[in-house]
C-alpha cells in the first residue's frame, strides 16, 4: 500500500489550482507525506496570498517563498528545512518558465537572454535544489520533476521550453547517476497537456489538448490528480527500484506514431 506517512515533502511550483504541483501535494498530502510548500515571491505579496489560501486544508507545516533566481532566497529555504525538519525525504520540482516571445515563431531567432532564462529556470534550477536537497537526504529520498514530450520531439509553439526539457531529461540521468549512491532517487514525469498558467503561454494549446484526445490509445488526456499519484507512486518505497528514467503520463500517446 502506499504510504508517505513520516515523509518531509517539498513541493515547488504551486501557483493556482490548475497547477500539476496542486495535483502533486494534494496526493502527497492524501498519502500521509508532512508537506513544505515554496511560492514565487512578487512585491505585492499577491502570490503568497493565493497559494497560502490554496493550500490551507493540506496544512504544510513549512511555507516559504523561493524564487530559483536568487541563490540566497534558495540557502535560506533549505536552512531552515534543516532547521525545522532536520531531514527532507521529498523533493518535487515543478518549475519552468520561457518568455512568450521564445515559444513562437523561427526557433532560429531565440534571444540569447530568453535562451538563458528559460534554461536557468526550467533546467538548472532542477540541478540547483536536488545540491541543496542531497545532504538533507540523510536516509534516501526521491526527487521527481515534470517535463513534456516537447523535449524529445518538435512540437509546435514550444522551441526554447523543449531545449529546457530536453536538457532537463538529461539532468535527471546525470543526478541519478551521481546520487544514487546516497540511495537518493531522481525521476521525471512527462505528463500530456494540461491546461495550467504555464501552459496557456504555448500557442494552441487547447488543440494540442484536443488532438491528444483524438488520437491518444485513451482518447482523452490526464489530469492533475493522475499525474499526481504517480509522483507519489515515484516518492514511495513501490518504486524503490526506480530511478533516471522518463515515465510518460499521457493517456499513451507517446507510443503513437501518427
Amino acid at each position: 500500500m502506499l504510504d508517505l506517512t513520516g515523509k518531509n515533502a517539498l513541493v515547488t511550483g504551486i501557483a493556482n489550482n490548475r497547477s500539476i504541483a496542486w495535483g502533486i501535494a494534494q496526493q502527497l498530502h492524501q498519502a500521509g507525506a508532512n508537506l513544505g510548500i515554496t511560492y514565487l515571491p512578487d512585491d505585492k505579496g499577491k502570490m503568497e496570498k493565493k497559494v497560502a489560501e490554496l493550500v490551507a486544508p493540506l496544512n504544510p507545516s513549512l511555507f516559504l517563498p523561493c524564487n530559483v533566481q536568487d541563490e540566497e532566497q534558495i540557502q535560506s529555504t533549505f536552512a531552515t528545512i534543516s532547521e525545522k525538519w532536520e531531514k527532507l525525504d521529498i523533493l518535487i520540482h515543478c518549475l519552468a518558465f520561457a518568455s512568450k516571445d521564445d515559444l513562437s515563431g523561427d526557433f532560429s531567432q531565440t534571444s540569447r537572454s530568453g535562451f538563458r532564462t528559460a534554461l536557468e529556470i526550467s533546467t538548472y534550477s532542477l540541478i540547483q535544489l536536488a545540491g541543496a536537497a542531497k545532504p538533507l537526504m540523510t536516509a534516501g529520498g526521491s526527487i521527481v520533476t515534470l517535463s513534456y514530450l516537447g523535449g524529445v520531439r518538435a512540437i509546435p509553439n514550444y522551441n526554447v521550453m523543449g531545449v529546457a526539457k530536453a536538457g532537463l531529461e538529461c539532468s535527471v540521468r546525470y543526478l541519478a547517476s551521481e546520487l544514487g549512491q546516497n540511495n537518493i532517487r531522481v525521476n521525471a514525469i512527462s505528463a500530456g497537456p494540461i491546461r495550467t498558467l504555464a501552459s496557456s503561454a504555448v500557442g494552441g494549446i487547447l488543440d494540442m489538448i484536443h488532438h491528444v484526445e483524438q488520437v491518444a490509445p485513451l482518447r482523452r488526456t490526464v489530469t492533475q490528480t493522475e499525474v499526481g499519484n504517480t509522483a507519489a507512486f515515484l516518492c514511495s518505497d513501490l518504486s524503490s527500484g526506480i530511478t533516471g528514467q522518463v515515465l510518460y503520463v499521457d493517456a499513451g500517446y507517446e507510443i503513437m506514431g501518427m
